[in-house]
C-alpha cells in the first residue's frame, strides 16, 4: 500500500467490510476532499491506496487524505442516497456539487376538503391563495412546486379569471363590510360579504384544484352539468354564471397553450458542458402546462469528472467492469450528480425526459424514496421531443450567458490587479472587503462590510455594524470602530498561531489557518478620501497590518460617476484609472454594494426606533397573533403605547394581567 499515509489510516482501509457503503476523505485541515460509494468498500477504497497515481487529479487528491470515514448501508440504493445528502450537505471538493439556496416556490390553497361542511372559521369555509416559499405541511393542500415565482403568480392570476378564488390575507378578509375592487373586476366572488354561498365555493375550489392536477377535460364536462343542472331548474342567472366560467376557461386553455398530451407531471432535464463549466436546464411540466424553466450551475465539474475517469478506468469496483462506465460522457455525471441532488428535497414526477441516459440504479433509488415509480426516457418523440429541444436551446443559451459574464468578471479582476500591481497568480483567491458609513443626521449609524472572491460578491459573508459609543454623525470614528472589531481578534488569532507571514501564498495562508477561521482580505476598499484611508491607516497600523492592503475611493470633480480616484495609505500617489477602465467597473460595483447594504441597514434600524416595531415582540406572552390583534386596534405601536390597561385588556387574548406587563413594557 501507499507509502504517503500514516499505519493507522492504511489499518482502517485493509479492516473495511465487503459490503455497500459511502466513504469519506478528509485532509490535514480536516476539510472533506471526497464522498464515495461502493458496492464493496474494501475493493473500492483499497483500490486508492494500493498504486502510485502520479500527477493526476485523483493523485492529487489521495495524497491529501490523512482521515477516513465510512458508513456501511443495505443496498446500493441507500448508498446512492447517502453519498448525495452528504455532497449536497458537506461541499466536498471533488465532487459535482449543485447548489441551491432557494426553495422552489408553491401554490397554496388554505385549509383542507370539507370545510364549509365542519362549521370552521370563515376563512378556512372560504380557502385562500397564495403563494407560498417554503416548507409544506397537511394543514393546507400545496401545488407544485413551481420554477420561478412569476410561474405561481400566473397560475394564481388564471384561477382568478376562471373561479374567482380569494386572495387575501384571512385578517383582511374577516374585516371586510364591502366587496373589495377585485369583486368589481369579476377576480374574486365576494365571500367576504357572503355574496356565495360556501358550497358554490368549495365546488369552485375542487375545480381548480383539478385544473391544477391537468384534469381539464374532467373540469369541463363538471362545469357543463352543472350548468344544465341549474338550467334545469330554471336558475337561468347561476346557469350563466357557470356558462361564463366554462367561457372563461376555454379562452384561457387556448391563451396559455396547455398541453393535451397524456403526460400531466413531466420533468424535462438538459445537460450542456462547455469549457469547463456546465449547465443543467430544467423545465416542468404540471398539471400539463409547461411552467418555464431554471438553470442550474454546477461547481468542481472538471475535478469530479476526472477522479471518477481515473478510477472508473481501473476497474476498481465490480460496476466499473463494463466498458460502458469506463467511457461514460462528462454530461452522463453532471445529470445523475444533479436528480440524485436536486430529488432529495423535492417531489420527483412520475416521468423524467432527459438529453442523456440515466442509470438504472438512479432511478431505483428515486423510486424507493418517493413510493413512486420513476421512469425517465433520453429519446422521446412528438410532444416529448419538442419540450427536450427546448430545454437543450436554453441549457445552450444560459451557459453562453454564464461563459461571458464569467470572462467579463474575471477580466474586471485582473484588470483591477494589474493596475494595483497585486500577484497576477490565482486571481480566483484574491479577497476584497469593502467598508461604509450610513446614517441620517447622525442617527442609527450603521456600519457594513461586503466581500468579493471568486470573482463574485459574496453576499452570504457580508456583515453590518451597529455602531455605539460615538458622536452622532462622526464618520471617522465609526470607521474607526468597524475596522478594529473587524480585524483585531483576526489578528490576535493569528499572532497566536506564530504571527502573519506576508510573504506566503494565500494558498499556505489558508493551510496555515485553523478551520473556520477567516482570512485577511487581500484588499480593504474604504468608501471615502484621505481623510477615512487615514484613519484605516492607524487602525492597521495598531493593528501590525500591512499598509497597502488599504485603498481608498474618492469621489473625482463634481462627485461625477467614472471620476473617481484611488487612494493609498502607504504613501503612494493618488491613481485615476480611466473612466472606461474595467478596474473601476470593478471598484464601482463593490463600492456600490456597499453603500447599497449599509443604507438598507440603516434604514432598518431608523424604522424600528421610530415606529417601535420591535418593542411588542420584546414582552413574554405577545405573539405574532396577540400583536397584531393590538396593532390592528389601535393603529400602531404608538397607539398601544398610549392606551391604558383597561383598553388593552379589552382586545381578544389579554388578559389583565399581560395588560399590566404590556403597559408597563411601553412606558
Amino acid at each position: 500500500m501507499s507509502d504517503v499515509h500514516s499505519e493507522e489510516l492504511l489499518a482502517q482501509v485493509a479492516a473495511l467490510p465487503a459490503l455497500p457503503g459511502v466513504y469519506r476523505y478528509f485532509d490535514a485541515q480536516d476539510a472533506l476532499l471526497y464522498v464515495g460509494k461502493a458496492l464493496n468498500l474494501k475493493r473500492r477504497v483499497s483500490s486508492y491506496f494500493q498504486k502510485n497515481h502520479g500527477g493526476t487529479r485523483i493523485g492529487h487528491m489521495v495524497s491529501k487524505i490523512v482521515r477516513m470515514e465510512t458508513t456501511v448501508v443495505r443496498s446500493e440504493a441507500e448508498a446512492l442516497l447517502l453519498e448525495n445528502n452528504l455532497i449536497k450537505t458537506l461541499n466536498p471538493k471533488f465532487n459535482i456539487l449543485f447548489r441551491d439556496d432557494k426553495s422552489y416556490p408553491y401554490l397554496k390553497i388554505t385549509g383542507t376538503p370539507g370545510a364549509h361542511t365542519r362549521g370552521d372559521a370563515p376563512g378556512q369555509v372560504f380557502p385562500r391563495m397564495a403563494y407560498y416559499r417554503g416548507a409544506v405541511d397537511k394543514k393546507h393542500r400545496y401545488f407544485g412546486p413551481y420554477p420561478s415565482a412569476w410561474a405561481v403568480k400566473e397560475t394564481i392570476q388564471l384561477l382568478q379569471k376562471v373561479f374567482r378564488l380569494r386572495t387575501c390575507e384571512d385578517t383582511v378578509f374577516a374585516n371586510r363590510t364591502r366587496p373589495c375592487l377585485l369583486y368589481q373586476i369579476k377576480r374574486c366572488t365576494g365571500p367576504c360579504v357572503d355574496l356565495i354561498s360556501p358550497e358554490a365555493y368549495a365546488a369552485d375550489v375542487q375545480h381548480a384544484e383539478a385544473l391544477l392536477r391537468g384534469e381539464t377535460q374532467e373540469v369541463l364536462q363538471a362545469m357543463e352539468a352543472r350548468m344544465m343542472a341549474h338550467s334545469d331548474k330554471l336558475e337561468f342567472e347561476q346557469a350563466a354564471e357557470v356558462r361564463n366560467q366554462i367561457q372563461a376557461l376555454s379562452r384561457v386553455l387556448h391563451q396559455q397553450s396547455i398541453e393535451t398530451v397524456d403526460d400531466k407531471d413531466v420533468d424535462i432535464l438538459a445537460v450542456r458542458v462547455q469549457g469547463g463549466r456546465a449547465c443543467v436546464n430544467l423545465a416542468m411540466v404540471r398539471g400539463g402546462r409547461h411552467l418555464g424553466d431554471r438553470p442550474y450551475f454546477p461547481v468542481h465539474v472538471e475535478d469530479a469528472a476526472a477522479v471518477f475517469e481515473e478510477e472508473g478506468g481501473e476497474g476498481a469496483d465490480e460496476t466499473v467492469a463494463t466498458p460502458s462506465r469506463a467511457v461514460r460522457p462528462v454530461e452522463a455525471l453532471v445529470l445523475e450528480a444533479f436528480i440524485a441532488q436536486h430529488y432529495i428535497g423535492v417531489p420527483v414526477p412520475p416521468l423524467l425526459v432527459t438529453s442523456v441516459s440515466v442509470d438504472k440504479a438512479l432511478l431505483d433509488a428515486l423510486t424507493e424514496q418517493s413510493g413512486l415509480r420513476v421512469n425517465a426516457i433520453h429519446q422521446p418523440r412528438e410532444q416529448r421531443r419538442a419540450w427536450l429541444d427546448m430545454a437543450q436551446k436554453n441549457a445552450d443559451l444560459q451557459l453562453a450567458r454564464l461563459l461571458a459574464e464569467e470572462g467579463s468578471q474575471q477580466a474586471r479582476t485582473r484588470a483591477l490587479a494589474e493596475a494595483l500591481d497585486l500577484p497576477p497568480e490565482d486571481l480566483d483567491q484574491l479577497t476584497i472587503e469593502c467598508f461604509d458609513i450610513s446614517h441620517t443626521a447622525g442617527e442609527s449609524t450603521q456600519a457594513s462590510c461586503v466581500v468579493f472572491h471568486h470573482h463574485k460578491m459574496q453576499s452570504s459573508e457580508y456583515r453590518r455594524y451597529k455602531i455605539e459609543g460615538i458622536t452622532g454623525g462622526d464618520d471617522y470614528a465609526a470607521m474607526r470602530q468597524v475596522l478594529t472589531r473587524r480585524y483585531s481578534k483576526l489578528v490576535e488569532a493569528q499572532r497566536e498561531e506564530g504571527g502573519i507571514d506576508y510573504a506566503q501564498s494565500p494558498e499556505a495562508q489558508a493551510a496555515a489557518r485553523p478551520k473556520g477561521q477567516a482570512r485577511l482580505p487581500d484588499l480593504v476598499l474604504i468608501d471615502g478620501g484621505k481623510g477615512q484611508v487615514g484613519v484605516a491607516r492607524e487602525v492597521f497600523t495598531a493593528l501590525g497590518l500591512d499598509l497597502t492592503r488599504i485603498v481608498g475611493v474618492e469621489k473625482g470633480e463634481g462627485r461625477k460617476v467614472g471620476l473617481e480616484e484611488l487612494v493609498f495609505a502607504d504613501g503612494r500617489e493618488k491613481v485615476y484609472l480611466g473612466k472606461d477602465s474595467a478596474a473601476l467597473m470593478l471598484v464601482a460595483q463593490i463600492r456600490d454594494e456597499a453603500h447599497r447594504f449599509a443604507i438598507t441597514g440603516m434604514r432598518a434600524a431608523r424604522a424600528k426606533v421610530r415606529v417601535g416595531g420591535g418593542q411588542l415582540e420584546e414582552i413574554a406572552g405577545v405573539g405574532p397573533k396577540k400583536r397584531a390583534r393590538l396593532l390592528q386596534r389601535f393603529g400602531g405601536v404608538r397607539g398601544v403605547a398610549s392606551a391604558s390597561v383597561e383598553d388593552l385588556a379589552t382586545v381578544d387574548g389579554i388578559s389583565h394581567e399581560l395588560a399590566e406587563e404590556i403597559y408597563k413594557a411601553l412606558r
